[in-house]
């Protein structure tokens, strides 16, 4: 899923969410990171594994996990 300002959410709004609720696990920083270049920039899992030095698994998995928590907060601010 790519994030798209059309659903309302500003770059700000979503880097502001992530930075705040992907904070308290291992790899809080890294996965910060994959977070925001996958929904902000658009990246694919093959980019991000490349870039992050991970397989696409585990980059579908970290996303999996992060991805409903931060989609969840920035709609129960709406």
């Amino acid at each position: 899923m790519k994030f798209d300002r059309k659903k309302g959410y500003s770059k700000d709004e979503i880097e502001n969410t992530i930075d705040k609720y992907v904070n308290m696990h291992l790899n809080a920083e890294r996965n910060r990171a994959i977070l925001k270049r996958r929904l902000i920039d658009g990246l694919t899992h093959e980019q991000l594994a490349e870039e992050f030095d991970l397989s696409a698994q585990s980059i579908q998995k970290i996303l999996y996990k992060y991805e409903q928590v931060v989609f969840n907060h920035l709609s129960w601010h709406k």
